[in-house]
């Protein structure tokens, strides 16, 4: 046999270390691809699942307030109240500026026919007092929005209720409200003689939750609700 096909013989029967190093760095750059293309993936879809818990939440929780607010009662006679115990009557409508860690976490109360009922011994009907209180949740979670909903001779008892969570992971939340001219408040206390002892024309919404995929952009939803007159929800819209 000729060494020149004893050295072919030869080449032919196996693979070279270079050529098993090029193997491996196209698998290694395949592989990476592929696990780049499936973490992209995975996270895409979590950020789709929680943006939609997100909108979930938010519909639930703006349908429940603008039902109470369109539902919302309200007695001049409680107006400009001249003692502390007249001051205090639910029939008022109080709506206070407040912030937890720099951001607005207001809070609001009212009487409203909106009353839910979950006791079975409970009467179905009757007006309440309906308040919206805001507390931090756990760390990093953000804020949790309670609503309050007490019947109304309960409350001019001076009965407390204990608060059901009406949505949570909140970055703030933010009443407005507006008199029969449109001028913008912060706050309202039909108590207060500056407030003419009555209630807002209307009141805006806004309810911004934690984006846990852009945290320095909330997710912002926002509606209006007219007191007293047809037509509550003015309309609402999600934004950044």
């Amino acid at each position: 046999m000729r060494p020149a096909e004893t050295s072919s013989h030869l080449s032919s029967g196996g693979f070279t270390l270079l050529e098993l190093l090029i193997a491996i760095f196209i698998f290694v750059v395949v592989l990476s691809l592929v696990y780049t293309a499936y973490t992209g993936t995975l996270r895409n879809v979590e950020e789709v699942e929680s943006r939609a818990e997100i909108y979930h939440m938010a519909r639930i929780a703006m349908e429940r307030m603008v039902e109470d607010l369109g539902s919302a009662v309200f007695s001049p006679k409680t107006g400009g109240a001249k003692t502390e115990e007249e001051a205090l009557q639910p029939l008022r409508f109080v709506g206070e500026a407040n912030e937890i860690d720099g951001r607005r976490a207001d809070t609001l109360r009212f009487a409203s026919e909106a009353h839910l009922v979950f006791d079975e011994e409970e009467n179905a009907a009757g007006t309440a007092e309906i308040v919206y209180k805001v507390m931090e949740g756990d760390e990093g979670k953000g804020l949790v929005l309670y609503r309050s909903d007490i019947p109304l001779l309960m409350a001019v008892a001076g009965e407390e209720a204990g608060g059901l969570m009406l949505c949570d992971g909140l970055y703030s939340i933010r009443f407005s409200y507006y008199d029969e001219e449109g001028e913008e408040y912060e706050r309202w206390n039909s108590s207060e003689e500056a407030f003419k002892g009555r209630p807002p024309s209307r009141v805006a919404i806004e309810l911004a939750f934690v984006d846990r995929s852009e945290e320095d952009a909330p997710l912002k939803f926002i509606t209006g609700v007219a007191l007293f007159a047809s037509g509550g929800d003015d309309g609402a819209a999600a934004k950044r």
